[in-house]
């Protein structure tokens, strides 16, 4: 565990970089930068108030060790998930992941959810995430810490809705179709989860944690990939 905290802290180092540096970038084999992906060198993204640089590591020679570098682990429980967590929710990718921090996250439309245990966490993170852990996400919606992380999320508690008003929703009368009977979930951010990989379950069980309270199906990303893909592509980590 020790070597993969020395990892993380050598790669986010790599990757911290102010906003507005003059960076002078040459795509393609011969500058030698290895880009994000095809045509994107890198991008930066705010992490709890400070601008980091997220990019590729540069050495062609570099490799994977450790915890992430590891083919084989007990199923169960770290058995490989499935692509989907739920037929109405988009499972992502990194470029997409890259996208995502560049206008939803950026604009402050968006947030990224680390879903795995502070103690993982603090281990080392996706640039620009906030460490809510699955546990949270799975109580229950009347629970004070989930009612607490739903408001900033976005989403309103409603005054009790009487009869009439029940009627006119299920009518499709009154635009009910993002509110339940306690929450009103309209203006609430889109969120991208992810926890340590295809084999983890702590983002699938926050997503049906969100779900079940009536988040919508819509606003919410899966990142299957999580930390293990995020480390195997070399990209910048935070502690």
């Amino acid at each position: 565990m020790a070597f993969v905290a020395v990892c993380v802290a050598l790669v986010a180092a790599q990757g911290q970089q102010a906003f507005g540096a003059n960076d002078e970038v040459k795509v393609g084999a011969e500058g030698g930068v290895i880009p994000l992906y095809l045509g994107k060198p890198y991008l930066h993204v705010m992490h709890e108030g400070r601008s980091v640089k997220v990019q590729r590591v540069q050495d062609p020679d570099f490799e994977l060790r450790g915890y992430f570098a590891k083919t084989i682990r007990q199923c169960p429980p770290f058995c490989i998930r499935p692509m989907d967590v739920d037929p109405a929710v988009e499972t992502i990718g990194e470029i997409e992941i890259f996208h995502f921090m560049e206008d939803q996250l950026r604009d402050g439309l968006g947030m990224i959810i680390d879903a795995r245990t502070p103690e993982w966490h603090a281990k080392g993170t996706i640039p620009g995430s906030v460490n809510i852990p699955f546990t949270v996400l799975s109580k229950d919606a009347e629970d004070p810490e989930m009612a607490k992380v739903l408001i900033s999320f976005g989403a309103k508690p409603r005054e009790p809705v009487g009869e009439f008003t029940q009627k006119l929703e299920q009518w499709g009368v009154l635009d009910a179709k993002q509110m339940t009977d306690k929450w009103d979930f309209s203006n609430c951010k889109e969120l991208v989860l992810w926890c340590n990989g295809p084999a983890c379950g702590q983002s699938p069980r926050a997503i049906q944690g969100l779900l079940a309270v009536g988040y919508p199906p819509e606003k919410i990303k899966y990142y299957r990939g999580g930390m293990q893909m995020w480390q195997l592509f070399g990209l910048t980590t935070v502690n």
